[in-house]
């Protein structure tokens, strides 16, 4: 299982790996039981782990910068239910954490998150794009350029002679 198949669903609790998508929705397992269901976009919203930042006093931050901070530390992890003992031990792990923006909610939801992570053996690394790794070295042709050129490529149209009136 990827890192970059995980998804949060809203109304939902807890992480599930998206096996197929369709306009109206997606089929998803479940990583605590492992059980698949279909998953409406009408009711429900998908967000892929990948997507998601966190607020700091600087830069927003992807999650995986704050899961690997939580997996490089020697604090055992709080209880879900301590919400004071949640925020100490993110002011220890992620110190440079926006502590007024981000909410106690979230920091549990990334507690239980990375539970099943560790659980599930999901190795926590973004997904690497070839096309953001190579768009430094190669010059793409401008979009203009690009429908010039194609305008000129382009075969002639048949234009119809106008029709004459009797």
């Amino acid at each position: 299982m990827e890192y970059s198949k995980l998804v949060s669903v809203t109304g939902l609790s807890g992480l599930f790996e998206l096996l197929s998508s369709k306009a109206d929705g997606g089929v998803v397992r479940s990583l605590e039981d492992k059980s698949s269901k279909f998953v409406s976009t009408r009711i429900h919203n998908f967000s892929h782990l990948e997507s998601i930042e966190v607020f700091t006093t600087g830069d927003n931050v992807n999650l995986v910068d704050v899961f690997t901070a939580m997996k490089a530390s020697a604090e055992v992890l709080p209880d879900e239910k301590d919400a004071a003992g949640i925020k100490s031990y993110f002011e220890k792990v992620y110190p440079t954490m926006d502590f007024s923006r981000v909410y106690a909610s979230d920091m549990k939801k990334m507690i239980r998150w990375f539970g099943q992570l560790k659980a599930n053996n999901i190795e926590i690394k973004l997904s690497e794009n070839p096309e953001i790794e190579t768009a430094g070295t190669e010059s793409k042709p401008k979009v203009a350029e690009t429908k010039a050129a194609a305008v000129k490529q382009a075969p002639a149209k048949k234009v119809n002679a106008p029709r004459k009136m009797v």
